[in-house]
């Protein structure tokens, strides 16, 4: 399964980092999508890496703030959230897909793919 860690309560402009743990797999040659839901609102995919190919993708609301990366053992995907404000605010989860490097047709990861495992999520709030 998947664990999310790191989520809480920080103030407009600071900064979190999400964590994504496997137990019982590594993620190698998985593509793990973070994803959040913000109340009474849609899922929102946020941003992607692809283990097989070391491909990433980020929502054009992130880029250039949200930096996700893989840790050596390919057990563990973490989300670096910096200038935090509000609109982040939400529920946020990892998921992983094994098929993405089928489904990427050579782009690499995208969180529009079907990601088959979930996490529980974890919860941000940017609040002053």
């Amino acid at each position: 399964h998947l664990a999310e860690t790191g989520g809480g309560l920080v103030q407009p402009g600071e900064s979190l980092r999400l964590s994504c743990a496997a137990h019982g797999f590594t993620l190698r040659h998985y593509a793990v999508g973070w994803f959040r839901q913000a109340p009474g609102k849609e899922r929102e995919g946020v941003a992607c890496f692809g283990n097989s190919d070391g491909s990433t993708y980020y929502t054009n609301s992130v880029r250039g703030r949200f930096t996700i990366s893989s840790d050596n053992t390919r057990k563990t995907v973490s989300l670096q959230m910096d200038s935090l404000q509000p609109a982040a605010t939400a529920v946020y989860y990892c998921a992983a897909d094994s098929l993405y490097l089928a489904r990427s047709d050579g782009y690499g990861c995208h969180t529009t793919f079907d990601y088959a495992y979930w996490g529980q999520g974890t919860p941000v709030t940017v609040s002053s």
